[in-house]
């Protein structure tokens, strides 16, 4: 899994951004935030507010549901790309008879143990 440094670094480059555009989104100047794309080791608080700038969020996610968590973002997931296929009908879709109710997030972050 790539570092924390390098994802903000790819989420920056895919918005566009330069590190110049830190500054009027963050208040961090380009040279900070240089720093702290390269080799950084910084605070939860600039983290936090680095991610806002991004249009994104932290989260922690445990160890036991990431590779459930990875499978959506990257749409892998053949049971999610089955759920969400409009073109099978909705039986078919593997869908929970809970219908419009379905929560796919539910029990994602609950502790197994």
């Amino acid at each position: 899994m790539r570092s924390l440094l390098q994802q903000l670094k790819k989420r920056r480059l895919e918005l566009g951004l330069k590190q110049n555009d830190m500054e009027l989104r963050i208040g961090v100047s380009r040279q900070q935030y240089q720093r702290l794309e390269s080799k950084g080791n910084p605070r939860l608080e600039t983290l936090e507010l680095v991610a806002k700038g991004l249009n994104s969020e932290l989260m922690l996610i445990p160890q036991d549901k990431l590779p459930a968590v990875l499978a959506v973002l990257e749409g892998s997931s053949i049971e999610s790309k089955n759920r969400f296929d409009s073109s099978q009908p909705a039986g078919d879709r593997g869908e929970p008879s809970e219908g419009i109710d379905y929560d796919p997030w539910r029990d994602l972050l609950t502790d197994d143990s």
